[in-house]
């Protein structure tokens, strides 16, 4: 369970957004989104390789 303490005065939009970044953080959106669907093992490897391909060939250029 998530909790946000809440001080006097606090404006409520600040709080709920100090919530939210909590939640997204949790990674329980981000997981049943991927649970939707069964993805393969070697599938899932091989989009994580791409990934890192594509992130280093991003720090390269940026050297």
């Amino acid at each position: 369970m998530i909790i946000v303490p809440v001080k006097e005065g606090e404006n409520i939009d600040r709080t709920l957004k100090k919530f939210k970044r909590k939640f997204e953080k949790t990674g329980v959106i981000r997981e049943l989104r991927s649970r939707q669907a069964f993805v393969k093992p070697s599938v899932r490897r091989r989009d994580e390789l791409k990934k890192a391909i594509y992130v280093q060939k991003l720090q390269r250029e940026e050297e």
